[in-house]
């Protein structure tokens, strides 16, 4: 099975090796037939701690690095 791959925006990069990646998704009201957005929070590894807060990022779906980290960041969405 393939791994999931997301695209969000690095929220905070507090920890170390690690950044908080928040993933927006839309999705349609079912009663009103309106898109509203639904966003999640992830954990992922950031091996060089070089991701800055507000940049865009791709992360990739791994094995369980720590108690929250099961994503890594894979490159910079331009």
């Amino acid at each position: 099975m393939p791994k999931r791959v997301l695209q969000g925006v690095v929220v905070s990069n507090k920890g170390n090796k690690t950044v908080v990646v928040k993933v927006e998704r839309r999705i349609m009201d079912p009663v009103y037939k309106k898109f509203i957005r639904r966003s999640k929070n992830y954990h992922a590894h950031d091996e060089n701690n070089s991701r800055k807060e507000g940049e865009v990022v791709w992360i990739q779906e791994s094995r369980p690095i720590s108690k929250l980290k099961r994503w890594v960041v894979v490159e910079n969405a331009s």
